[in-house]
């Protein structure tokens, strides 16, 4: 059975894919590393690839996943990589995430807004029933802080240019977190797919994850 290796969003599991039916492959759900102080997001990318042993591996990696994704894409052109609710350039982050560079608000949050769902999360990433709403409460009262605000970090001073020719991109049209509208050449477009559109379109994604992955 084919391997597939999946990367998470930001600060999240494997149970960010536990909507998915992922019987047509054996899934690898990669682990985070402790990140270094003011590593790149290009150079945590290439020690999360150092994790994949296979050569012309399958990468599927899921909103920050999927810019880490991109990173290995990059580095490897016999990677098959395919990411979801995410985005594969710098020019694709809508404004209030650029504004982050100049004002970095994040750096002086207070710990507990990383682990609330109380401020309209569930609203802003599209969770409506009461099994996603469950699960992305346990993702994020799970989330370590620190590795929340190096990740910010690690976006906003990430300055890809490139979109790598092996990155196969699914996007929902109602996505509030990366906006479909400002996205580049995205391959296949789920509508009214919002950013946890891999929970509640889980049966869409299964079927479009084992129709490219076993093509």
């Amino acid at each position: 059975m084919q391997k597939v290796y999946f990367i998470s969003g930001l600060g999240a599991d494997e149970r960010a894919f536990s909507f998915l039916d992922l019987s047509f492959c054996e899934p690898i759900f990669i682990q985070w590393l402790e990140p270094k102080e003011k590593e790149s997001l290009e150079a945590y990318a290439l020690r999360l690839k150092a994790l994949i042993p296979e050569a012309s591996p399958i990468v599927v990696g899921l909103s920050f996943g999927g810019m880490l994704a991109t990173e290995i894409a990059k580095a490897d052109s016999s990677a098959k990589v395919i990411i979801i609710s995410s985005n594969k350039t710098t020019a694709e982050f809508p404004f209030w995430l650029k504004i982050g560079i100049y004002f970095p608000i994040y750096r002086w949050l207070p710990d507990w807004v990383f682990t609330t769902t109380k401020l309209g999360i569930y609203w802003f990433m599209g969770a409506k029933t009461a099994a996603e709403k469950a699960a992305v409460k346990a993702i994020v009262s799970d989330a370590k802080v620190d590795f929340y605000k190096w990740a910010i970090y690690a976006i906003l001073n990430w300055k890809n240019k490139v979109a790598p020719k092996n990155v196969y991109h699914i996007h929902g049209t109602s996505d509030k977190v990366l906006p479909f509208w400002l996205t580049k050449s995205v391959d296949i477009r789920l509508h009214k797919g919002e950013h946890l559109m891999i929970m509640n379109k889980a049966a869409e994604i299964s079927a479009l994850l084992s129709k490219k992955i076993l093509e």
